[in-house]
């Protein structure tokens, strides 16, 4: 009787209000799977076939071209992979921009499902015990009232019955925004900005964040959650840059 009842009112609110693409407001018709339209879909550029396995760094080269880039060979970052939904362009770059800056904040479920989906072919091999998404500085988070990558990581762990603590990693001291920044500065300025609260007991975290530029953020994130006491540390990202210097 319940489900009877449950499947009748959504059917109902379906009538009366019909699901919209969450980016560009066009009803969904009834039998679509995906939380965006087909044409704002098909201007999410899907990751590049080939790609550093570490960093997820595209490759302009033929399909099964996955090797180390010459930064992870330099420097092994300590996360195990890096998985993202897109490359960060067209309209993928607007949803985050729109998630990120301009208070879109009902996208965190729809670009959840499609990260989810993306993950789907590594879980086999990295299944996390926790979710952590990459923290902003309380002064910045009082300025723009909610954090991106947390929402992200909530959904996600919905999805999949996870944690996803907001607390446990934070950012201890304010950093400049990243964006502009030459990547030794990055990093130079990242470091130690990051500290655990509380102990890892040898957990799995995938550790979730909007974009993957230079990968200095998720590095030094990576590192203090191993330091802190996680066993493994992998990377979720909605969007990744084409371009980037480690």
């Amino acid at each position: 009787m319940l489900f009877w009842l449950r499947t009748e009112l959504s059917g109902l609110f379906n009538l009366l209000l019909p699901p919209c693409c969450p980016l560009c407001g066009t009803v969904l018709k009834e039998e679509a799977a995906a939380p965006f339209c087909s044409a704002c879909l098909a201007g999410f550029p899907a990751p590049d076939s080939s790609c550093c396995p570490r960093c997820a760094l595209p490759y302009p080269l033929p399909a099964g071209s996955n090797h180390l880039c010459e930064a992870c060979l330099r420097r092994e970052p300590p996360f195990v992979f890096t998985r993202c939904l897109g490359l960060y362009d067209a309209n993928l770059r607007e949803a985050i921009q729109r998630f990120k800056f301009n208070g879109a904040v009902h996208l965190d479920r729809p670009l959840a499902l499609l990260l989810a989906a993306s993950l789907q072919d590594v879980l086999h091999s990295f299944r996390p015990d926790i979710l952590v998404a990459v923290p902003l500085h309380r002064q910045r988070l009082s300025a723009r009232t909610y954090n991106q990558s947390l929402l992200l990581a909530r959904e996600l762990g919905r999805q999949w019955r996870l944690p996803a603590p907001a607390r446990l990693l934070r950012r201890v001291r304010p950093t400049l925004p990243q964006q502009g920044l030459a990547a030794e500065v990055r990093r130079t300025h990242l470091k130690g900005a990051f500290a655990v609260h509380g102990r890892l007991n040898g957990e799995r975290v995938l550790l979730v964040d909007d974009v993957f530029t230079t990968g200095a953020t998720a590095r030094e994130c990576s590192a203090t959650l191993l330091a802190g006491g996680a066993s493994q540390v992998a990377v979720a990202v909605l969007g990744r840059a084409r371009l980037r210097r480690l």
